[in-house]
């Protein structure tokens, strides 16, 4: 079966927006809703995982869908929406949660990292979060995800579930007169490795909006003299900068630093290298604050303008639910059917 081309992604409303979600996920979003069909999602269903109070859930859903706006997606070539307000989502999950074997949800390195030792007092949503994940994506048949390095497991996951489902149900799948292979093997989008923004006090840990330390991320709503003091305060090490590459092994908060310029910059770290190898850090971090001033700047200012605005926000949201549930509710009256619902 050829399947539409669709792009699905989301991103989890819990805690604050900082460059490594820009440059990661949503500044990716842009270009491609004029290549692909698109749903860019606000994930709050995933979000309470762990304990969200309630008004700042819906704070932090506004502003995801905020940033996805100010950053140049487009609501009428796109669908934005968010997760909880298309309640397909719960239900395909559930389905999901019966076709996936509980020994593939612990064998997620996510789960094992956010569960720690703590693993039987952590929700059962945090668990099964990966069935919920593959739900998201398959209920619009989506044939792309972008994802990064840390989220490859659960796309291959959403494969073997996808799998497994057109397998155990391959005759009922034929009753009905669909195509034996019902929901797609979803393929990842990776992101490039200057993409992958780490804790500006820590080289070796990715950006978090979880870190304790404001000081470690960039927030999309940081004003210019703040971005400018976290860029100055940056750790980094005595040297100055190398002029190749292979220079930069070893140095880990030097490799972020550069791999942010390149990011911003949409240049490589070896074009980065040639223009700055042999400066200290004297010269590069006004540079990249600099640069990072620019990029995110008008970014910033047009999600604090929509965000002072949360009725065009919630609009722009029930509009993208109301198409995405036109979808949604396509794919579940079939899976109804499949796996045997009396409707």
């Amino acid at each position: 079966m050829a399947f539409t081309q669709r792009v699905f992604s989301g991103i989890q409303p819990s805690g604050d927006l900082h460059l490594g979600n820009y440059l990661g996920a949503i500044r990716r979003f842009v270009p491609l809703q004029d290549q692909y069909d698109c749903l860019y999602c606000v994930v709050d269903m995933h979000a309470i995982t762990v304990w969200q109070e309630p008004n700042d859930l819906r704070r932090a859903t506004r502003e995801v869908a905020a940033a996805y706006i100010a950053a140049g997606v487009d609501p009428k070539k796109a669908i934005v929406f968010n997760q909880s307000q298309v309640i397909e989502h719960a239900e395909l999950a559930w389905v999901f949660n019966c076709i996936a074997r509980i020994g593939w949800m612990y064998r997620m390195t996510q789960f094992k990292d956010k569960a720690g030792k703590n693993s039987e007092n952590v929700s059962l949503g945090l668990l099964a979060y990966p069935s919920l994940m593959a739900a998201d994506i398959l209920l619009y048949k989506a044939t792309h995800v972008p994802v990064g390095d840390d989220q490859k497991q659960h796309l291959e996951l959403t494969r073997d579930i996808a799998q497994k489902f057109n397998n155990d149900y391959a005759a009922s799948i034929a009753e009905q007169g669909l195509d034996a292979e019902y929901f797609p093997i979803t393929e990842p989008m990776i992101a490039g490795p200057a993409t992958r923004i780490m804790s500006l006090r820590d080289g070796t840990k990715k950006m978090s909006k979880s870190d304790p330390s404001d000081q470690s991320r960039i927030s999309l709503l940081d004003d210019a003299d703040g971005i400018a003091k976290k860029i100055k305060r940056a750790t980094t090490d005595p040297e100055a900068l190398p002029s190749e590459v292979e220079g930069l092994k070893g140095r880990a908060e030097a490799d972020n630093l550069v791999g942010i310029y390149a990011a911003l910059s949409d240049k490589t770290k070896a074009e980065v290298l040639k223009e700055f190898g042999g400066q200290g850090w004297g010269v590069f971090k006004p540079a990249l604050a600099d640069l990072a001033v620019a990029t995110l700047g008008p970014v910033s200012s047009e999600m604090k303008r929509l965000v002072s605005d949360p009725a065009t926000i919630d609009g722009i949201l029930r509009d993208g639910a109301d198409r995405a549930r036109a979808r949604a509710e396509t794919t579940m009256a079939e899976v109804r059917k499949i796996v045997g619902f009396i409707r």
